[in-house]
């Protein structure tokens, strides 16, 4: 009953939206029972969305990473001008750039594991059997979820310590970190969605008996 009431008490934190309330339910073990639960919810709903809108399936994750880079290049270019040109330097120049950085890098995982561009060696589980390539990546479904509701659980947790402290990014006067940290359970939620849709991908694969282990290619189509 103590995980149904701690449950409880996170939802009564949430919908109080007090930063504070938040941090203090979210400390409980419950919250990997509904970090687990709203991971897996998560990202079936994003798979239906992305089964709906097959634009967003092809250049969500991408389109973030593109231009969270083009942000960092354009505040690093025109810092370089600013200081050395105007004699004058934004004290934000130098701390939104990695923010930006880990937003471009979370969203990159989640679109790479749908390219399957991680560590997978596929070279080896080409000359495993059949039934022995599909246990690894039923296996590889298994630890990415894993992964994925670890991360959500955990930077949920420091998005809500982070708001109720108030913490402010270093060289700015009233632009939050949180607003920053959020994206990183939302982004692992997306790679949740991935790790559904390969597996899907997979058992459709299996079923129809086409190969299982296709070469992947950093940078290709989804």
């Amino acid at each position: 009953m103590s995980i149904l009431s701690d449950i409880g008490a996170i939802f009564s934190a949430l919908a109080s939206q007090d930063s504070w309330e938040i941090r203090n339910a979210l400390e409980s073990n419950a919250a990997w029972v509904l970090g687990t639960v709203a991971t897996a919810a998560g990202g079936l709903l994003v798979l239906w969305i992305y089964r709906k809108v097959p634009l967003l399936d092809r250049h969500l994750e991408r389109s973030i990473m593109v231009w969270s880079y083009l942000a960092v290049a354009f505040i690093i270019f025109w810092g370089v001008i600013d200081r050395f040109v105007f004699k004058n330097q934004q004290p934000w120049s130098t701390t939104i750039p990695p923010l930006l950085f880990m937003i471009m890098a979370w969203f990159g995982a989640a679109f790479n594991v749908r390219l399957r561009t991680h560590l997978s060696f596929s070279e080896f589980r080409t000359m495993m059997p059949r039934w022995g390539q599909m246990a690894c990546l039923v296996l590889d479904a298994v630890l990415w979820f894993s992964f994925a509701v670890i991360v959500v659980v955990t930077t949920s947790r420091l998005t809500a310590l982070s708001a109720s402290n108030f913490q402010i990014v270093l060289g700015t006067d009233s632009i939050l970190q949180w607003w920053f940290l959020i994206t990183a359970p939302m982004s692992f939620v997306l790679m949740a969605a991935r790790v559904f849709e390969n597996l899907a991908d997979d058992i459709a694969a299996w079923r129809s008996g086409e190969p299982l282990i296709k070469q992947a290619v950093i940078g290709g189509d989804v």
